[in-house]
């Protein structure tokens, strides 16, 4: 090989070499990154440690029926007043509102009916008196021969008859409403009193009263309605599908939105109609309810609460639960640490609680207390 020709070669060499170097290097393929879970999180340890966990166990829940309802008066524990006899108003000394003690006057009439009564009375009275003293002159007579024995039996049958009478009309009066205590001072003073108070046949509140002055009272008619509210009653429409749930003596909780700022208060039920109504398909019932502050008034609203029969479902925490979009969601924690927002179907919150329907099980431990705080930092990584 000639000088030249070894030239060109060592040229072309160097050319093939610089020319190698100066080549770019393709780019890698890239690996696709696995996505990541937005409803997974791992909290830092600042946050985990103002997290409180807590198994998911098996609790007794119990469904609750909610009815409407009203406040009744307990009518063992009313009294409708009216007179023994016909009269005319003459005076009203209490007022609906009213509280009363039993023997109290609420009115007075004036009656010509219990003064006639009163009057028939005297006459028996001095009557009986006159057939006492035949009775002794009859005794003193046949002691000296002066009468005959049958006289003498005669004359004590008709003080015996008499005797009979005034005790029947002493009777009546008590009917008309006149008390032992006023009859005797009537046989004492021999004055007729056509006057006949209304007094109240036990102690509590004048509920209504339906007569006015000069107003003509029959012995039929009501003057006043007085009723003791230290007990009420509670009386609801409980639909007949809840009638297996319902006996006698069992307690039910009591609402009243007129009092929505106090706790429920607990009743009993005292009766359970035997039918049901055929144009609403519900049963009535009857609870009774302590009334000793006086705060429950006739016809208040009222809401019963029938506890249904237990079930046994998981119970969980209602401050471990999550909104999101209208649906509800648990932090479930996981093998690796993290925590994963759950959806899950609950029921109503009752008393801090809350039962799982579905979409959760016993066992599992869940965020109960900082889910708030652990949501709100899933999101600001989601948006990251």
């Amino acid at each position: 090989m000639n000088t030249r020709a070894s030239v060109l070669l060592t040229l072309t060499l160097s050319l093939l070499l610089v020319g190698c170097q100066d080549a770019p290097t393709p780019p890698a393929t890239p690996t696709a990154a696995a996505p990541q879970d937005p409803y997974r999180i791992t909290p830092a340890a600042s946050l985990r440690e103002r997290l409180t966990l807590a198994t998911v166990e098996i609790g007794e829940w119990r469904e609750i029926e909610r009815v409407p309802g009203s406040v009744r008066l307990d009518e063992r524990r009313m009294a409708r007043i009216g007179s023994a006899v016909s009269g005319r108003v003459s005076s009203i000394l209490v007022q609906p509102g009213d509280k009363v003690e039993r023997g109290d006057v609420l009115a007075i009439l004036n009656s010509t009916e219990l003064a006639e009564a009163q009057l028939a009375y005297l006459k028996a009275l001095s009557n009986r008196q006159l057939k006492a003293r035949e009775v002794q002159r009859a005794r003193a007579l046949v002691d000296i021969g002066a009468i005959s024995e049958a006289e003498r039996q005669r004359r004590e049958t008709d003080l015996d008859e008499v005797s009979f009478e005034v005790s029947a009309l002493a009777d009546q009066l008590r009917v008309l409403g006149m008390t032992p205590q006023a009859i005797d001072q009537l046989a004492k003073t021999r004055k007729i009193n056509s006057s006949a108070p209304l007094t109240a046949g036990l102690a509590g509140t004048v509920i209504s009263r339906s007569i006015a002055p000069g107003q003509v009272l029959q012995a039929t008619d009501d003057a006043f309605v007085i009723a003791d509210l230290s007990h009420v009653w509670v009386v609801a429409e409980v639909p007949e599908q809840a009638a297996s749930d319902l006996s006698v003596g069992q307690q039910v909780r009591l609402r009243f939105p007129a009092l929505d700022d106090e706790a429920p208060r607990v009743g009993e039920l005292i009766h359970i109609s035997a039918t049901v109504n055929p144009e609403t398909r519900t049963i009535a019932v009857r609870s009774d309810v302590d009334n000793a502050d006086g705060r429950l008034k006739p016809d208040m609203l009222a809401i019963m609460e029938i506890h249904g029969r237990a079930q046994r479902v998981p119970v969980i925490d209602a401050r471990a639960v999550v909104r999101e979009n209208n649906l509800d969601y648990v932090f479930v924690e996981q093998a690796d640490g993290s925590f994963r927002l759950t959806p899950v179907t609950l029921g109503p919150e009752r008393e801090g609680q809350r039962p799982v329907l579905g979409g959760l099980e016993a066992g599992v431990r869940i965020v109960t207390d900082g889910a708030f705080h652990l949501n709100n930092e899933r999101r600001r990584q989601e948006l990251e």
